[in-house]
């Protein structure tokens, strides 16, 4: 899939969004994308992971990581297309990690994937576990990168299907704010 075919997917399905959103990370943003926009769509799930699995297909890849709770989707498809094994990271007591019995054995190549990415904490969080657990992060795969580019992994090559420079600010310097104009509630959270 091409880019434009991705963000035209995505306005399709209502996925980018306009309004005043407090994202995970914090900070506040005009936009947000909601990925179960797109995500709630099975045929749709599938072909973006075929498109994020492409790119790895000579890469050796063993087992497919994501985080909760998109990147549970994302890594279930991707390994599909892959034909490898799925797993998924938990936050427990704070701190990412694996649980349900999940592990890797030393030396194990992983594709982490993520839903969209703003910051890239949880990725980095994410690659840490693998790490930890012996397992050699080969690259990240991200369906929407909204940093602009400034996420950054370390020597952990990062990809996207979706490149968006969202601006995003800091709630103190949200001119959003500034303005009164109220945040947009979105999804079954009301965030």
């Amino acid at each position: 899939m091409t880019e434009q075919e991705v963000r035209d997917l995505l306005l399709a399905t209502n996925a980018i969004m306009n309004g005043h959103f407090l994202l995970t990370s914090g900070l506040h943003s005009p936009h947000y994308v909601e990925k179960f926009n797109v995500l709630q769509h099975p045929a749709y799930t599938q072909r973006l992971c075929e498109a994020m699995a492409e790119k790895f297909r000579d890469a050796d890849i063993e087992t497919v990581v994501g985080p909760v709770t998109g990147g549970v989707l994302l890594a279930h498809e991707t390994g599909k297309a892959l034909g490898t094994r799925a797993i998924f990271t938990e936050r427990e007591n704070g701190k990412m990690t694996f649980r349900r019995g999940f592990s890797l054995h030393p030396g194990e190549r992983v594709l982490i994937v993520e839903d969209i990415v703003t910051t890239g904490g949880s990725i980095q969080e994410v690659i840490d576990v693998v790490r930890e657990h012996g397992g050699i992060p080969v690259a990240v795969s991200m369906l929407v990168d909204r940093s602009g580019g400034k996420a950054k992994f370390g020597d952990v090559p990062a990809t996207a299907l979706l490149h968006m420079d969202v601006e995003t600010y800091a709630p103190e310097e949200c001119p959003l704010c500034k303005q009164k104009i109220p945040m947009t509630k979105r999804g079954r959270t009301g965030k």
